[in-house]
């Protein structure tokens, strides 16, 4: 039986961890054994015509998916959780980071991200060696960098944006897996995904600053010690440690408290955008509560069912990044690609498309009338006549 000139193998086994499935299970989709599955994904054998059709039914990716050479994997990533309940989980956020890659570097062939602007602080590699107090001092000097003062951060994603960190939220399938995130390649801009799928609008700012602690505090650490579990569990505590100071600094946060309870907490919470668990923990690090004091507090927490759900929850909307999205409106807008022209172009489905650049649902299947957007095109490609617009033409790919 003739093939499918061109497949690549390693294709077909990405996307078959993108939507969570194992051989079996794919094979019995398919409708071919097991070992076909295996041959496909290691370039033993390609599909045939009818196989293929029916992996593009199944598996939602044009055909030309599988015919796209793929990136390099790039650097480390930083996990929430290494546990083997997440393996899957990771698996597939890896896959769909590799999406999300293509996504980025698509877009950076018309437009000018944000400048990089993350802070190198030249720590050592040896993570015993970053010490509480250098935690607290890098938060407070990231702060300073980037023009924050010691008050509350209005958007932290944005901010994070704003500093070429690229940003994408979305569902990661396992409750502790809350986030990840991967520092780029020389010069390139560093990824943080957040999951959306119990975030709260707290917890997930919690998780974007714990993800920017990664990349400040373990740029230069030994990606080997990231899978060990002695670093690991240190490595966390420190991006922890980092979230609550960079979220709470310590003298802005203390101006503000003018007695430590609950209810002083609650107050608090819509003005920083933190939750009452996470004032809590950093009114211990600030020596504002005693170990004891924060056992109480914790058990009054328990009794009111706040440990699950606390107060202005479910009224405070969680950041969502703006920088993909908007790169893809301005893209459509000004006439540098159509939306059927980027489907092509990037080989994905819609869905996969909108849900990783966070654009609206049905966005790829209508031209939109309006935008607003951070990115800029770039002027080497695309120059500005004497009335300051855009001349709107298109290279080839490259």
């Amino acid at each position: 039986m003739i093939g499918t000139p061109g497949f690549i193998g390693q294709r077909l086994a990405q996307v078959r961890e993108a939507r969570g499935l194992t051989g079996v299970a794919l094979a019995d989709l398919l409708q071919v054994d097991n070992t076909s599955i295996s041959n496909y994904e290691k370039d033993r054998q390609s599909p045939t015509a009818k196989v293929m059709e029916r992996m593009v039914d199944v598996l939602k990716v044009p055909p030309a998916f599988f015919l796209r050479p793929l990136r390099a994997e790039g650097k480390e990533f930083w996990w929430r959780s290494l546990s083997s309940a997440t393996k899957s989980a990771r698996s597939r956020a890896k896959a769909r980071n590799m999406w999300l890659q293509e996504i980025i570097s698509y877009l950076q062939e018309y437009l000018e991200f944000p400048k990089l602007n993350v802070p190198d602080f030249n720590l050592p590699d040896d993570v015993h060696k970053i010490s509480t107090s250098d935690i607290e001092d890098i938060a407070m000097e990231c702060r300073k960098v980037w023009r924050l003062g010691s008050g509350p951060i209005a958007d932290t994603v944005l901010i994070l944006e704003n500093n070429g960190i690229i940003v994408s939220r979305g569902e990661l399938g396992a409750e502790t897996l809350d986030a990840y995130s991967q520092a780029g390649e020389d010069h390139q801009h560093p990824v943080i995904f957040l999951g959306a799928d119990k975030a709260t609008a707290a917890r997930s700012r919690h998780d974007a600053s714990h993800e920017l602690g990664h990349l400040l505090l373990h740029r230069h650490v030994d990606p080997a010690k990231l899978r060990h579990p002695i670093y690991f569990k240190l490595i966390e505590e420190q991006a922890h440690r980092f979230a609550s100071a960079f979220n709470l600094p310590a003298l802005g946060f203390a101006d503000q408290l003018w007695y430590p309870s609950i209810e002083a907490f609650l107050a608090l919470k819509p003005h920083w955008k933190s939750s009452i668990a996470a004032m809590i923990v950093r009114c211990v690090q600030l020596d504002i509560l005693s170990e004891e004091q924060a056992r109480r507090m914790w058990i009054a927490m328990s009794r009111r069912g706040w440990r699950k759900q606390e107060p202005l929850d479910d009224r405070m909307a969680p950041e969502q990044p703006r920088l993909l999205r908007r790169s893809i409106e301005l893209l459509v807008k000004e006439g540098v690609k159509t939306t059927d022209q980027i489907l092509t172009d990037l080989a994905l489905s819609a869905f996969d498309i909108e849900s990783l650049a966070c654009l609206d649902s049905g966005y790829l299947s209508y031209e939109p009338t309006n935008t607003f957007g951070m990115p800029q095109l770039r002027q080497d490609i695309y120059p500005k006549n004497g009335t300051d617009n855009v001349i709107r033409f298109a290279l080839p790919r490259k």
